[in-house]
């Protein structure tokens, strides 16, 4: 892509997210991803009700009467986005193609991270690690996340989500949450799941297109595997094969929830036709 139509474009995604996590997220996310846990702040003198095991025995024995620490929440957190990037995203049939949505929900988290002054980090996968992009604050710094986010380019067209959620456990040693973003067209990573869920507060985010849901009836269609090539043709006249079609989706459906509740794992499903803003802030909601 050519630098002024990139930068046009990563323009135009800034305006849209960080207006939406000024105007809509900024609450919702404050208090839907907590800190980290609790930071000394200072003492103060005991008071009935106090826990005795706050008691600073240091402090009490110098000044001859009782005082407790008194802790603060550790408000700072890291957020990773680990954005699937394999040849699945490249499709869409209503107004937006799944990569699409993925950029937008990305950006706004992002740009909701750094107005909480948080650290946002990048993992791009596919079935190999593809980029890492440390966290850190700032808006250069979310320009350049969605600079990537728009014109990234990966080696591979296939998906192992369970390699990535491993190097993600492995390469992020402070807690953090992170926001796993995919199609989620792959199986087998359900043990990599409840181990990075364990050290971490993971989050799913699965966009599908209303078509790998519910075939039209339009009589033959070729299909292609957006991942290995494979074509076939299919008469989507047959009502047979569009009931097929549709079960299977909503089997495998099932078998998502299961692995996300197993881990325990929130989670929201949306389509690319869908209002990705409300699938958000209901998400959001679900976890204040």
């Amino acid at each position: 892509m050519e630098t002024s139509e990139l930068l046009k474009q990563v323009r135009k995604i800034e305006i849209k997210t960080k207006g939406l996590s000024q105007n809509i997220f900024a609450g919702e996310y404050h208090s839907a991803f907590k800190g980290l846990g609790m930071t000394f702040a200072e003492v103060r003198g005991y008071q009935v009700g106090d826990d005795v095991r706050s008691i600073d025995w240091n402090v009490t024995a110098r000044f001859g009467h009782p005082y407790v620490k008194v802790f603060e929440e550790e408000r700072e957190l890291t957020v990773m986005l680990l954005i699937d990037v394999s040849g699945s995203r490249d499709f869409g049939t209503v107004s937006k193609m799944k990569k699409d949505i993925f950029t937008e929900i990305a950006a706004t988290l992002a740009f909701s991270t750094i107005q909480n002054n948080d650290k946002v980090g990048v993992i791009f996968f596919s079935d190999k690690i593809e980029k890492f992009i440390p966290p850190q604050k700032g808006r250069k710094h979310v320009l350049h996340i969605i600079r990537e986010l728009i014109d990234f380019e990966p080696e591979s067209n296939k998906t192992d989500i369970a390699g990535a959620l491993k190097y993600f456990t492995n390469v992020i040693r402070k807690r953090s949450t992170a926001f796993l973003i995919s199609d989620f067209i792959d199986k087998g990573f359900e043990k990599e799941l409840q181990i990075a869920n364990r050290k971490h507060d993971v989050v799913s985010i699965q966009v599908y297109d209303i078509r790998e849901a519910e075939l039209p009836n339009v009589g033959l269609l070729k299909l292609k595997d957006a991942e290995t090539g494979e074509r076939i043709w299919v008469d989507t006249s047959d009502r047979r094969l569009r009931t097929a079609y549709r079960n299977n989706f909503g089997e495998k459906q099932l078998e998502l929830q299961k692995t996300f509740t197993k881990a325990g794992v929130d989670w929201v499903s949306m389509s690319t036709s869908e209002d990705f803003v409300k699938v958000l802030m209901k998400l959001f909601r679900q976890r204040a």
